[in-house]
Parts: structure tokens; sequence; C-alpha cells
């Protein structure tokens, strides 16, 4: 059983520093057992950022809210989603489930912030109300999002016991990546307009399963992340039981980039990728 001291040493160890900006990825179950419960994780990683430190977490939204006219629906699904789901209100949904559980920890915790898009973030600390002031409705991944002020405020992406699969920044490369063949995503999101539940329309490059270049292989995020940790000879650091990686998006973004772009190009540009299983 780990004590919240231990996990912030450890958070320690892993290189976080007094008044870092950190975007995490966690598995709760692969730190272990928690004295106090699991949102000791949360508070352990505060107690090294300190006050002047800043913690983002991807929340995004409840099933349903960002499916209808994806395509991945019937037309009877979509009917009976559009005459049911109620409005979507950011302070209240819960975080999609796929996020892991630490994230609606963090959201629910008392001195926690959300912006109000359905493409969520959770904010806390010091940097809160310079991210959460906007975000585009269409390409909420991309420029003047919270990824792209992740990277202009030199922050760093923690990978705690999580899929490197998963790694929510990397949406962001593919959208500031000016390769041709990108797939666009058209949906809408039910929201409150004047006090009436609207469906709003939205587009964003194809965050989903499919990937949002038909040359991506099959766990390309994974194997772009690993690829770099072996390059630089990151081995990261124990945080309880689960082995953590910590990575400037700064980094990520000049190794991923020219990655895309030739991967567009030509999809066995992959090939020399390895993820490590």
């Amino acid at each position: 059983m780990y004590a919240t001291h231990q996990l912030a040493d450890d958070f320690r160890r892993l290189g976080v520093r007094a008044g870092d900006f950190v975007m995490l990825h966690a598995s709760v179950r692969a730190v272990g057992d928690v004295a106090g419960g699991p949102d000791q994780i949360h508070l352990a990683l505060k107690s090294a950022l300190t006050e002047e430190g800043t913690l983002m977490m991807y929340a995004s939204c409840p099933r349903y809210y960002d499916e209808v006219g994806r395509g991945h629906l019937t037309a009877e699904e979509e009917r009976e989603i559009r005459e049911k789901l109620p409005a979507f209100d950011p302070l209240t949904a819960r975080s999609a489930r796929d996020n892991g559980a630490l994230v609606e920890l963090l959201r629910t915790w008392p001195d926690s912030r959300v912006n109000s898009h359905v493409a969520r973030f959770v904010f806390w600390g010091h940097q809160t109300e310079n991210l959460i002031f906007r975000q585009p409705w269409n390409y909420a991944f991309g420029s003047d999002s919270p990824l792209e002020r992740l990277l202009m405020l030199d922050g760093k992406i923690i990978l705690l016991g999580s899929d490197h699969d998963a790694v929510t920044f990397l949406h962001y490369v593919e959208h500031v990546a000016e390769t041709p063949g990108k797939r666009v995503a058209r949906y809408e999101v039910p929201i409150t307009e004047n006090g009436r539940r609207v469906w709003r329309k939205m587009e964003e490059f194809d965050t989903s399963g499919e990937g949002v270049h038909a040359n991506w292989p099959d766990r390309f995020f994974a194997k772009i992340v690993d690829t770099l940790l072996a390059k630089t000879g990151n081995k990261g650091a124990r945080v309880g039981n689960a082995t953590a990686h910590m990575i400037s998006a700064r980094a990520l973004l000049d190794w991923a980039l020219p990655i895309m772009k030739a991967v567009a190009a030509d999809p066995r540009a992959a090939d020399s990728l390895k993820e490590n299983v």
C-alpha cells in the first residue's frame, strides 16, 4: 500500500518539478493499492507540482453526445438519441469511461475546473484561467486549443501505467499536420441555447479509432511514442506499481509531425516504428 507522500516522491523521481505544467494519462489499477483511495494519486501529483504548477486531463463526454452523424449508428439509434438525449452540461456530465477513472475523480474534486466544450478538459492549478477561457468549437484539438497551450507553455505529458496508444496530444499533431487525405468527421451535439436544447453541428479531423488518415497503421500512436522513448533512452520510473514516463510536448510534436507527414505520403514509412509490448 502506498501513501500520498510516497507517490509524490515517485513523481519527483520521474522528473516532476514545482511549477510544471503536466497533462496526465493514468491507470488507477496500475498504480496499485493507495492509502486513502485513488484520489491520492492526483493529490500526490499536485503536491509535487505545488500551487505554482498546473494539471490537465482529458475528460470528453459520456456516450452518445458526440456520435450522431458520424455514420456508425443506425437511423433508428440516431432517431432515439435525438429524441431522448438531454443537452450536454459540461459541469455535471461524467467523463468518458474510456479515459479512465482518475479523470472523473479529478473532475469532481472541489478545486477543479472544466471548459464548456464537448471535447472537454479538466484543469487544476496556476494556468487554469489561461487554459479554460476558450476552445474552438470546430477542430477542437487543433489551433488555439488547450493542447496547443500545453505546447506553448512548455508542458509535459505523463503516461502513468496508461495505454501509449491513447495520447491525446497526438490528436493535436494530426490536426496541425499539413498532409493531404485527412478524414474529416462531422457530427452533431445537443447543447442548450437560449434555454432550449438544440443540435449543433461540429467537425474535426477524425479522432475515432479509424484514424485521421487511411495510411495510419494499427496502434500508430503507441508506435510513435514507444519509438521516441527508445530513441531518447527514456526508461521512465516507477510511480507506485506503475511504469511511468514523462515526455515534453514539444519533443513529441517535433518527433511525431515528420513521421505523420511521411506515413501519409507512404505507409511503408511506419515500418521502422516499434511498439514496446
